[in-house]
C-alpha cells in the first residue's frame, strides 16, 4: 500500500536522485519472507504502473539496507530469495547490517556467540537446520560454529561476504545504521555505518547527503532534513517499508 500523507502524493525534497533513475530502498527484513515477497510485488506493480503512464525511469535501482537474518523464522529462505534474481531488470545493491556482521564474525572467528543468540541468531541457526539446544552436538560456540559452517550453502556465503557498507545515488547515501556526525563520508568507521544509533539519530547536522537507513525501528518512516529511516519493525508486527526516490520526489510502499 501507499502510506496516506506520504505515499498517495509524492513529497518534494531538496535532495534529488540521479536523472532518469528511480531508486527503491528496502528496510530491515529479519527473516520476514512473506512480507518481502509482498513488497517485491508492490515494487513490480509500481514500476508497471509508471511504465504504463509513460513515467518509467531508464535505471531502476533496488537497494536493500541490511539485516536480512535473525529474529524472524525464515532467514535462510530470505537469503535464498535475495541471492536469486527475483526482480529482473533492476540494478540491485545489498548492504551489510549489524546482524550479518554478527553472523560473519561468528563464522570467521567464533566471536560474540552469546550476544548474537540474544539478538535473534538462534532463529537464523534453526532456519539453517541447526538446533542450538541439540544434546548430541559438540557443546559451546565451537560446536555451533562447525554446525552452521556445514549447513550454509556456498552461494549464501558468497552473498554474505559480498555485502557492501554504503551506496550513493545522487544526493542520497544509503547505509544500514547511519554515520558519525562531523566525520567526512570517506573517513567513516565501518562499525558506525552498521551499528551507530544515538549520535546519528539525534544529529541535525547536514551530512552532505540525505542518509537513508534502517537499523533503529520506528512505527512509521522517519523523515528528517538529513535522514530517512525506514526500519518499521517488520519482525515485530509492523510493515516492511520501501522508500521510492525519483528526481526530487519521494514516497513509500509498505507490505
Amino acid at each position: 500500500m501507499r502510506i496516506p500523507g506520504l505515499g498517495d502524493t509524492a513529497a518534494k525534497s531538496r535532495a534529488s536522485a540521479p536523472a532518469n533513475t528511480r531508486v527503491y530502498a528496502v528496510g530491515d527484513i529479519h527473516g520476514c519472507l512473506d512480507q518481502l515477497r509482498a513488497l517485491h510485488g508492490l515494487i513490480l506493480a509500481d514500476r508497471a504502473r509508471d511504465a504504463a503512464d509513460g513515467g518509467a525511469a531508464a535505471r531502476q535501482v533496488l537497494v536493500y539496507l541490511g539485516d536480512y537474518v535473525d529474529r524472524g523464522t525464515e532467514s535462510r529462505a530470505v537469503v535464498e530469495l535475495l541471492a536469486s534474481d527475483p526482480l529482473p531488470g533492476f540494478e540491485r545493491v545489498f548492504l551489510r547490517g549489524n546482524h550479518e556482521d554478527f553472523l560473519l564474525r561468528f563464522l570467521e572467528r567464533g566471536e560474540d556467540a552469546a550476544a548474537w543468540m540474544l539478538n535473534g541468531g538462534d532463529a537464523t541457526l534453526r532456519s539453517y537446520g541447526v538446533d542450538p539446544d541439540a544434546p548430541n552436538r559438540d557443546p559451546g560456540p565451537r560446536g555451533l560454529r562447525a554446525a552452521l559452517s556445514a549447513a550454509i550453502p556456498e552461494h549464501h556465503l558468497r552473498f554474505f561476504c559480498g555485502l557492501r557498507l554504503s551506496h550513493v545515488e545522487g544526493d542520497y547515501l544509503f547505509v544500514h545504521a547511519g554515520l558519525r556526525p562531523g566525520v567526512p563520508l570517506d573517513a567513516q568507521d565501518p562499525e558506525d555505518l552498521i551499528w551507530i544509533r544515538t549520535p546519528f539519530l539525534d544529529s541535525r547536522e547536514d551530512h552532505g547527503k540525505v542518509v537513508v537507513h534502517g537499523h533503529t525501528p520506528s512505527s512509521a518512516p522517519e523523515v528528517r532534513d538529513n535522514r530517512i529511516g525506514i526500519d518499521t519493525g517488520a519482525v515485530y508486527g509492523g510493515p516492511l517499508t520501501a522508500v521510492v526516490l525519483q528526481g526530487r520526489e519521494r514516497r513509500f510502499l509498505q507490505a
